[in-house]
């Protein structure tokens, strides 16, 4: 077990998460038959995120939410998809990481789902304003 202190921390950790999600039975197929993600492209947006949250260098410049909301319309997410989503993180953190950074990635982590959740039921009603 380590500390989360560096990009390579952090791609360690996306990476290992992913593969988890990549074969979930729950939630895998969102990311490849649905989103279809180019890997190539999505994983250093995915380490410039965490790396940002985590480490404090402002690499990452998107907003997660808005792409999440898509993607509902196209394969409504439900709680099931987050509760399992968070069950996986966790399981990464608590198996490579400990200290610090690694609680508050869980944290972090735990408030996006709230917040995406609240914010993707908003989405669906028709007097929605992004």
């Amino acid at each position: 077990m380590r500390e989360i202190r560096s990009r390579e921390d952090i791609e360690f950790l996306v990476d290992t998460f992913y593969k988890k999600v990549l074969d979930d039975e729950v939630i895998g197929y969102i990311f490849t038959e649905v989103a279809k993600l180019d890997w190539d492209s999505h994983m250093p947006v995915m380490y410039d995120f965490w790396e940002t949250m985590l480490l404090g260098n402002m690499l990452y410049k998107g907003n997660p939410m808005l792409k999440h909301i898509a993607l509902d319309q196209k394969e409504k997410l439900t709680a099931q998809h987050f509760d399992r989503w968070i069950q996986l993180w966790r399981e990464t953190l608590e198996n490579h990481f400990t200290g610090e950074k690694a609680t508050e990635a869980i944290q972090r982590a735990e408030m996006m789902r709230q917040l995406m959740q609240y914010k993707i039921e908003q989405s669906r009603n028709q007097h929605f304003i992004q």
